[in-house]
């Protein structure tokens, strides 16, 4: 009787142990296979606040394949499950769709811009469940350009690629319009493309051979982010030399990047998890700029290019790959 009684008791003990470990939920716009580098990170900066997912913590991965009307159900669906935190992966859009599902579980995100977007008051106080780190998608096209220009001589038309369902979109193509003066001065013409679907990208650089651009700038969006072997086969196939947000990019075979280490941020996104599972309120954690800013530059493409890399580019590299 008292082995039946054990018995019958054990799976009710394992429930609760289960119960016990804690979830959090990931919500992402893109899909896992070209985010697997920015998960592993993830799973690091977890790692260095004592989490390991399958040993002491839950994670459930909600990926919108690229769908933006997807993000509100797969919020919902993440709140419903009582995750104990949300990491909000790629961008505004992202961020919103939790924050509107919740203001009870604490959200930490990833944006272009926290406080143009709604998500905090604040970067030094964000108040209420939300808190995470804050890029300067915007800030940073016209040192791109002005890079591409440095490295590309006499481009003749520059071509801004740019997503129109991005939540930045309007303020880069502002951003655009309040260099195209100093462009324009310097012989170059400002073209912007747009983009937000994979076959949009194939005719995008139609378009580009058309207006006989000689140099692309790929703008900081996540949807961009996940079709980055598209986007740099079709530069390399239309001998096209681009420049990139992310080392992610010149590693797979880009020309040039420049912006923050995303392997970083979403590091950083793990810790300020781990630290809200240790108690740590969102509303304590100030959300966080990028400070260092990666400039990768590939040799090999530059030479199939048949571009040669200014020395004023090559000394201020991060990383020059060969």
């Amino acid at each position: 009787m008292t082995v039946l009684a054990g018995a019958a008791a054990y799976p009710l003990l394992a429930d609760a142990q289960q119960k016990a470990m804690p979830v959090i939920g990931v919500l992402g716009l893109a899909s896992p296979g070209p985010y697997a580098p920015f998960v592993a990170a993830f799973h690091r900066g977890l790692s260095e606040t004592g989490y390991v997912e399958g040993q002491n913590l839950a994670i459930e991965y909600r990926w919108a394949e690229g769908r933006y009307d997807r993000l509100p159900a797969l919020a919902a669906d993440l709140v419903g499950r009582k995750v104990e935190v949300i990491a909000a992966s790629g961008g505004d859009v992202v961020a919103l769709a939790a924050k509107s599902a919740t203001s009870t579980i604490p959200i930490v995100f990833i944006s272009t811009d926290a406080v143009e977007a709604g998500l905090v008051a604040s970067l030094a106080r964000p108040g209420n469940n939300l808190t995470g780190i804050s890029l300067f998608a915007v800030e940073l096209v016209a040192k791109r350009l002005e890079l591409l220009s440095e490295l590309v001589p006499r481009p003749g038309v520059i071509a801004l690629l740019v997503n129109p369902k991005g939540a930045t979109t309007e303020r880069i193509i502002r951003e655009v319009g309040e260099v195209q003066y100093a462009a324009r001065a310097k012989g170059v013409q400002l073209d912007i493309l747009k983009a937000g679907t994979e076959s949009e990208i194939d005719a995008a650089f139609a378009t580009l051979l058309q207006q006989q651009a000689g140099a692309l700038v790929i703008s900081a969006d996540p949807f961009f982010n996940s079709r980055r072997e598209q986007l740099v086969a079709l530069a390399s196939r239309h001998a096209v030399p681009a420049m990139y947000e992310l080392r992610e990019f010149t590693a797979a075979g880009g020309l040039i990047s420049y912006g923050p280490s995303l392997t970083g941020i979403y590091r950083k996104v793990g810790i300020y998890v781990g630290k809200i599972l240790k108690g740590a309120k969102p509303a304590d954690l100030p959300v966080e700029q990028p400070t260092t800013f990666e400039l990768v530059i590939n040799l090999k493409t530059a030479k199939a290019l048949g571009l040669t890399v200014p020395p004023s580019i090559l000394a201020r590299s991060d990383e020059v790959i060969e």
